[in-house]
C-alpha cells in the first residue's frame, strides 16, 4: 500500500475507497488508516552528525518533570493529571523545550540525536496538550494544516536549526527512516490510552536501548498491543499504520510480539489464535478524568 500512496494517490484512495464499500466498516476503516498513516521519508539535512562528540544535552529537568507527573494507573498505563500540573512545572516544560530546541543537534553523535528527538516528540505532545486543555483525545487539537486535518501533527511547532519541524517530521522524517528501529514506536507517545506509555525517565545517549526494549516489552505484554479473547486476537492499530516497520505482514507482526512475549501470552500465540482485525482507544491518558 505504500508503494500505491507514493506513485498513485489517487488509485490509491480509490483502491482504498472500494475497500470500505466491500468489507465490512471495521475492515474498511483499517484500510483507510492504514493509507492515511505517514511513510518514512528521510528529511536529508537531519542526516548529519558527529561520531566524534562527547556533548550530551541535559535532559534533567524532563526527568525530574516526569518523575513528578506520570503516574501508572492499576492496568500498568502511565497518566498525567494535566488538570493538577503545577505552573512551575507548565513553565519548566517549557524552558526544558526552548534550551533542547536551542541546540545545534547536527553536531551531536548519533545516540545522542536519538534521545533528543524522541525526549523532544514527548514533551512537545505533552506541552502541546496543556495548551490546549481540557480535552478527550489529542485529534480534538486540529491545529495540521490542509484538508485532512484530524489532528496536531502537521503543525509546523518547534523550530531547531532554523528550520520549521511538526510532530510528523520528527516520526516519520527523522527517526523512523534514520534509525529503522520499530522499537522508536514504543518510545513516542501520542498522549492517548492506547499508545506505549509515556517513559517515567528521560531517554539518554546511555540509558536509549534499554529503555527501548523496556518499552516494547511493557507495552507488548499490557493488553494493549495485542487483546486474545476465545482463540481469536486483535492487534493495535500501531501496527497496521506502521506495518512495514513491523515485517508488513501479521505473521511478521506476531513474529515481532513473540520476541517480547511474557511466558503466558508465548503459550497463547503458540496456539494460533486467528486474527480478526485492530483497534485502538484514542481517549486522552488523563489521570484526572479516568477512562
Amino acid at each position: 500500500m505504500t508503494t500505491i500512496r507514493r506513485l498513485f494517490p489517487i488509485f490509491g484512495l480509490t483502491l482504498a475507497l472500494f475497500v470500505t464499500l466491500s468489507q465490512s466498516p471495521g475492515a474498511a476503516a483499517s484500510v483507510i488508516e492504514a493509507w492515511l498513516a505517514p511513510d518514512a521519508r528521510l528529511w536529508p539535512r537531519w542526516q548529519a552528525y558527529d561520531p566524534s562528540s562527547l556533548e550530551q544535552p541535559d535532559h534533567s529537568p524532563w526527568d525530574r518533570w516526569l518523575a513528578r507527573n506520570v503516574t501508572a494507573d492499576a492496568q500498568g498505563l502511565n497518566r498525567i493529571d494535566y488538570g493538577k500540573v503545577t505552573p512551575e512545572d507548565r513553565a519548566g516544560l517549557t524552558r526544558y523545550i526552548a534550551d533542547l530546541t536551542a541546540i545545534a543537534v547536527s553536531t551531536l553523535n548519533r545516540d545522542a540525536q536519538r534521545a533528543f528527538w524522541i525526549n523532544l516528540y514527548n514533551a512537545a505532545t505533552i506541552d502541546l496538550v496543556l495548551t490546549y486543555y481540557p480535552v478527550a483525545t489529542i485529534r480534538d487539537i486540529k491545529i495540521s494544516p490542509g484538508f485532512l486535518n484530524f489532528g496536531p501533527w502537521d503543525k509546523k511547532l518547534l523550530t531547531v536549526e532554523s528550520a520549521a519541524i511538526s510532530l510528523n517530521d520528527i516520526e516519520h522524517r527523522i527517526l523512523r527512516p534514520i534509525w529503522n528501529d520499530p522499537r522508536i514506536h514504543y518510545a513516542l507517545n501520542c498522549a492517548s490510552v492506547s499508545c506505549p506509555n509515556l517513559q517515567t525517565t528521560a531517554f539518554t545517549a546511555g540509558n536509549t536501548q534499554v529503555l527501548l526494549d523496556a518499552a516494547a516489552r511493557t507495552y507488548i505484554n499490557s493488553g494493549r498491543a495485542i487483546q486474545l479473547v476465545d482463540g481469536k486476537f486483535t492487534l493495535s492499530s500501531i501496527y497496521n499504520w506502521f506495518s512495514e516497520d513491523f515485517g508488513g505482514t501479521v505473521a511478521a507482526v506476531i513474529s515481532h510480539i513473540s520476541t517480547y512475549a511474557e511466558p503466558g501470552l508465548a503459550a497463547r500465540l503458540a496456539a494460533k489464535p486467528r486474527f480478526t482485525g485492530y483497534s485502538y482507544d484514542w481517549d486522552l491518558n488523563d489521570s484526572g478524568r479516568p477512562n
